[in-house]
């Protein structure tokens, strides 16, 4: 791709996902930043900035995944000391939203950590977040400055369609899920499935029933996050005994904790579909797992903001 000119467009890459801020700024054209990441013997994060970057629009990549704590360190002292170097704009980009998923107080005395971590982020100095798949979409609201959410079912629907599967229906693993799996429906031309669970304690589910027509049919479950991979599994198997043909599985945020890896080898899933928001290491790359890149969406937005350009026409 053509070299992109103007050098007050910065890019940098923390320690959580330098392969997709290497293919962002090889979409966008231009060189990573130089920063160097490092820490002191007793484990504090140590960041040098190494190029001036007074004046400029700087967009700093970094997922919130494990080591959630370590990355979210690391991207806000970078935030404070790209503000203390006189950046002009700070934007982070953040493709997984880690502590999203205390969105609100469901039970007494709970905490909201997702509107914690907005509120470090903003004090820190971001003055724009951009992301993809915010496990609740209120918390947008959270923030106080412009939020940008890409949506990852245009890219995990551009895969099923290209696969030419026959007979489909989309299934959302529970009824939060039920626009994200009606949005990937309508691109299929497809339709829909609701399973019915309950969830006893967090990381357990269990399958009550399921919403829909499914016999014979080839189903595909789409969810935002998948962490230990009990809930995607469970439907999957139910799916297959109540008389899904095949079973499919695809996710925004393959975050693939704890026993998941063995879980999705050994369920009816015949394949999992992720994106690269957050790395899989070699030991999770088994043979059921494909995953898709981001890159070009998000090198895409960086530019449209950059250049004042309408971000909308990136969610269709």
């Amino acid at each position: 791709m053509a070299s992109y000119l103007d050098p007050n467009l910065k890019v940098f890459s923390l320690n959580s996902n330098p392969d997709l801020a290497k293919q962002i700024t090889e979409h966008i054209g231009i060189g990573l930043g130089k920063c160097l990441v490092s820490s002191f013997s007793d484990g504090e994060i140590q960041i040098s900035i190494e190029e001036s970057i007074r004046g400029c629009e700087v967009y700093v990549i970094q997922s919130t995944c494990d080591p959630v704590n370590q990355h979210l360190m690391e991207l806000l002292i970078m935030i404070d000391a790209l503000k203390r170097a006189s950046a002009k704009t700070i934007n982070v980009v953040i493709p997984y939203y880690g502590y999203a998923r205390q969105d609100r107080k469901a039970r007494a005395r709970e905490p909201i950590t997702a509107k914690l971590v907005a509120n470090l982020l903003e004090t820190a100095g971001a003055t724009r977040v951009l992301t993809m798949d915010l496990h609740a979409p209120q918390i947008q609201g959270f923030f106080d400055i412009p939020v940008d959410q890409l949506l990852g079912v245009p890219i995990l629907s551009e895969y099923f369609l290209s696969k030419k599967l026959d007979d489909i229906v989309v299934v959302s693993p529970d009824h939060g899920g039920v626009t994200r799996a009606r949005k990937m429906a309508d691109r299929l031309k497809a339709p829909i499935a609701i399973i019915d669970k309950r969830r006893p304690r967090p990381n357990v589910s269990e399958v009550m029933n399921i919403i829909g027509d499914i016999q014979g049919k080839t189903a595909i479950i789409i969810d935002d996050i998948i962490d230990t991979a009990g809930t995607i599994t469970l439907a999957a198997n139910a799916l297959v005994e109540r008389g899904a043909k095949k079973v499919y599985a695809c996710c925004t945020h393959p975050v693939l904790s704890g026993p998941a890896i063995d879980r999705i080898q050994d369920s009816a899933i015949s394949e999992l579909v992720v994106t690269n928001t957050i790395p899989l290491p070699e030991h999770k790359m088994i043979d059921k797992i494909v995953q898709l890149s981001v890159a070009p969406l998000l090198g895409e937005a960086i530019i449209r903001i950059h250049e004042q350009l309408s971000v909308s026409r990136l969610f269709d």
